[in-house]
């Protein structure tokens, strides 16, 4: 098995990135998910509100990020100071405290959401803890929606294309790492795996949602409800939950590259039992 795709996303719910390597931290892929949007009331806004989001490109600096959009233009949001604002704000029910973009940041945003936002970077890498359930002392996530990194792969994508009307492309599931040669489905069984010397826990599968019907182009979203329909037939967890990929944690730091062997260490039963 190898690495065939590497993602990160420095704003919550903004476009993506593909990398061809990236530097692994026990926080994710450097820079995913370190910044996100917020309303007045500090809570996060996502795709699923404003599918607008998608349409916003994100280029990550050493001192900060570009927005661009094709109708707004760019704006260059440097990384907020140790003086900088700061204000508390809630992620999926965890409240943790980020500092305050530069006005601009959240004026730019304002125009595409239409109602007042805010942008925020969450400068404390040990503010959010990840669910003990599912993690251990010393775990923690940023502005993810609960795991440091998610997990797929190509052959579990084919499974899915093979019952929907028209292939689905990857990066609607918008995963951190993507790994090819393995069979479908096997993702539900790894407990840990190792990459370019980076041990990774998998620890729960990912239920998806509403995202995913979106094209990652145009935003538009599919009339079918696909990919959830057939999820829903081919891969459910006993639960109910609508699965793709898996949620991991990383033990340790490193360097992954496109290309980078892929290593079951532990495996078990099928996580969705």
């Amino acid at each position: 098995m190898k690495v065939v795709g590497l993602y990160h996303y420095p704003v919550k719910s903004l476009k993506g990135t593909a990398l061809t390597e990236s530097a692994v931290d026990p926080l994710g892929l450097a820079g995913d998910r370190r910044w996100m949007v917020v309303d007045g009331d500090g809570v996060f806004q996502t795709i699923r509100q404003h599918p607008v989001m998608m349409m916003v490109d994100v280029g990550s600096r050493l001192d900060g990020i570009l927005l661009r959009h094709q109708q707004l233009g760019e704006i260059f949001v440097p990384t907020p100071g140790a003086g900088a604002p700061r204000m508390k704000v809630t992620v999926w029910g965890d409240e943790v405290e980020a500092a305050v973009a530069m006005p601009a940041a959240g004026a730019f945003l304002t125009r595409l959401l239409g109602m007042p936002v805010q942008l925020v970077y969450l400068d404390d890498v040990a503010a959010r803890p990840v669910d003990p359930a599912y993690g251990a002392a010393g775990d923690h996530a940023s502005f993810a929606d609960g795991f440091p990194v998610l997990i797929t792969t190509t052959e579990s994508l084919a499974a899915l294309n093979a019952e929907v009307p028209a292939p689905m492309d990857m990066r609607r599931f918008r995963p951190n790492i993507v790994i090819e040669g393995a069979a479908p489905w096997a993702e539900d069984q790894w407990r840990v795996i190792r990459i370019a010397g980076t041990d990774f826990r998998v620890v729960k599968p990912c239920s998806r949602c509403v995202i995913t019907t979106r094209d990652p182009d145009s935003g538009e979203r599919s009339e079918a409800n696909e990919p959830l329909r057939a999820l829903g037939r081919i891969h459910r967890a006993a639960r109910g939950g609508i699965i793709f990929g898996q949620n991991a944690i990383p033990d340790g730091a490193g360097v992954l590259r496109l290309g980078d062997g892929v290593e079951v260490v532990e495996a078990g039963a099928s996580n969705l039992l």
